[in-house]
């Protein structure tokens, strides 16, 4: 019985789910030439102490930008990537209202949060440290991003060649001008980028 309910099951699967090929991990065989954000699955995340009790996680979504990759030579590489201010949200709608007034992020005012590369150095097979210069609260400094490449593929939804990637970093708010409730909540605040680029 158990043997026919998995046989019904697999019959009813999306003929895409059945025939989809795995991603691949090499990033020697990733398509050089220029892409776009693809904003459904891209997500920013940061992390902030919280009065030193908790880690308190928020997250950006609505990116929008553009990669031009050459992956034999990612130093001609470069990419920039830029998020609506006012998309941040928490799982707390109260908190939410909070970050987006002039007491916090100020979205009125600055409405976007932006980082474009400057510099891209590989580090190992599918690794890289992508240096660039990051703008929020109306603030534009350094930034360094540790890069590591997934994979790239057809998506079986899409039909779109796509490529992701996971960069992380870390920033001092204060740098940017934004130290409300410093020092109850953290200075330090990491980022995570989980970033889908779609060939153009």
């Amino acid at each position: 019985m158990k043997t026919q309910v998995i046989a019904l099951a697999a019959l009813a699967l999306p003929a895409f789910a059945m025939a989809q090929t795995a991603p691949n991990p090499n990033p020697a065989d990733v398509k050089a030439g220029t892409y776009s954000v693809e904003p459904t699955h891209t997500r920013i995340l940061f992390a902030v102490d919280h009065m030193g009790f908790t880690t308190w996680y928020g997250d950006f979504t609505n990116a929008a930008g553009t990669l031009t990759l050459d992956p034999k030579k990612l130093s001609a590489s470069s990419f920039d990537i830029t998020v609506p201010t006012d998309s941040v949200t928490t799982t707390n709608t109260t908190l939410d209202g909070e970050l987006k007034s002039p007491e916090w992020f100020d979205a009125a005012k600055y409405p976007t949060i932006e980082f474009k590369s400057e510099k891209i150095v590989r580090t190992g097979k599918d690794t890289a440290l992508v240096t660039g210069e990051f703008t929020f609260h109306g603030v534009t400094k350094p930034l360094t991003l540790r890069a590591k490449f997934n994979a790239g593929g057809i998506n079986p939804l899409s039909k779109q060649y796509t490529i992701g990637f996971n960069l992380s970093g870390s920033l001092k708010r204060s740098d940017f001008n934004q130290k409300t409730y410093l020092p109850l909540i953290g200075d330090n605040v990491a980022i995570t980028i989980s970033a889908a680029f779609v060939q153009k």
